[in-house]
């Protein structure tokens, strides 16, 4: 005998931040099932990230700093009960140039006045004695970001994801999805782990969105899964002991950037390779370009890689997230290309969908940040 699906008021595609983000703010309107094709939530990019807040990401792009602004409050202080300690901790941000590239710190420069965002410039003395193990070609002057903190990527996932199952929703796991369809109105949805309906369909399926749209004979966005290189490194002894309290360094042109972590040094080449929808993992030469950058604007010497990994990064052709629903189905709603800030980016993400999936404009804080529903919605895509 066939069971019947279970029902629901939205099924969300996909368990990443983008996903409970959106789940979380649609869990007081009705019943939110997330189907996760993975063995746990946030699997594949969420559980990868560098974890840093930081309002001047991508050079300062308008757009994304709105996105970044209005996701500040709820980072800085989240709801009672949302987590038992804060899920921002401070941490202070450089950006660094040769000599020979020094016009990138100048452009950075400009572009973060021109959207406000806090910043010092140090001359050639104050940039040595804030960061003394960078390389002496690095060392003409410095530019330091302000407000910027890591971020508790687990304490702001599960936090999310806590909040959707107590107020009566479901995140299940190994469940990946095999069939979409419309039938007689609402989605059928067929998965590793049963059958579902819902009149909405949320389409948070990371890398995969694309292959998701096809099942459902919508067309793509063109997604563009891009695998990023991170290694961690020991600290040579040397400079022992470790620093957890050192500075995030940037290269000004976005070529690399390193951290402390756990008593080593994270450091990515920011690569950013089109790859295949997958679970990605490190190329040895990519992993030799990220030792490479920190030998260089270090002078430290990299004996030994302690651990590496890659992750993907989600983009469309302009860099901008997608959310709203498809023009060509009802009820089938992107949320998708939130690659390299969708954690910094989450809490705004997740409220643009409740109120556009509720039949709203962009939420009104939002707006007065200066972003457009042209700048993030399908339709420019398609």
């Amino acid at each position: 005998m066939k069971m019947e699906p279970e029902t629901a008021d939205f099924i969300i595609i996909g368990g990443g931040i983008a996903g409970a983000s959106a789940g979380y703010e649609l869990r007081e309107t009705g019943k939110v099932v997330i189907l996760e094709k993975e063995c746990q939530p946030g699997y594949h990019t969420t559980g990868r990230s560098a974890a840093i807040f930081q309002k001047g990401y991508n050079g300062g792009d308008p757009a994304l700093h709105a996105l970044i602004k209005a996701s500040e409050d709820f980072l800085r202080n989240p709801p009672n009960g949302f987590t038992s300690h804060p899920l921002l901790s401070p941490r202070d941000l450089f950006y660094i140039t040769t000599r020979e590239n020094a016009g990138a710190l100048g452009k950075l420069r400009h572009n973060l006045s021109e959207i406000n965002v806090g910043i010092t410039l140090l001359d050639h003395q104050e940039t040595r004695q804030a960061l003394p193990h960078i390389a002496e070609e690095y060392q003409d002057s410095a530019l330091r970001e302000q407000d910027v903190a890591d971020i508790d990527v687990s304490a702001l996932h599960e936090g999310y994801l806590r909040a959707i199952k107590s107020s009566g929703g479901k995140v299940i796991s190994n469940a990946e999805v095999k069939n979409l369809r419309r039938q007689k109105g609402p989605w059928h949805v067929t998965s590793t782990q049963g059958e579902f309906c819902a009149p909405i369909i949320i389409n948070a399926a990371g890398a995969w969105v694309d292959q998701i749209a096809e099942m459902a004979n919508i067309s793509p966005i063109n997604i563009q899964p891009l695998r990023r290189t991170m290694a961690l490194i020991d600290i040579p002894l040397d400079i022992q002991p470790a620093k957890d309290d050192w500075p995030i360094v940037m290269d000004a042109a976005e070529k690399f950037y390193f951290k402390p972590n756990s008593g080593k040094i994270l450091i990515t080449p920011a690569d950013q390779n089109l790859t295949v929808p997958c679970d990605a993992q490190p190329e040895e030469i990519d992993i030799a370009h990220a030792a490479h950058c920190l030998e260089k604007a270090t002078n430290m010497a990299v004996n030994k890689i302690d651990h590496s990994w890659a992750g993907l990064r989600n983009h469309v052709a302009d860099g901008h997230p997608v959310v709203g629903f498809d023009p060509q189905e009802d009820g089938f709603f992107w949320l998708a290309g939130q690659g390299g800030f969708g954690i910094k980016t989450a809490p705004a993400m997740g409220r643009i969908t409740a109120a556009l999936i509720m039949g709203h404009s962009l939420p009104q804080d939002i707006l007065d940040l200066g972003l457009k529903e042209d700048q993030i919605c399908v339709g420019r895509l398609k």
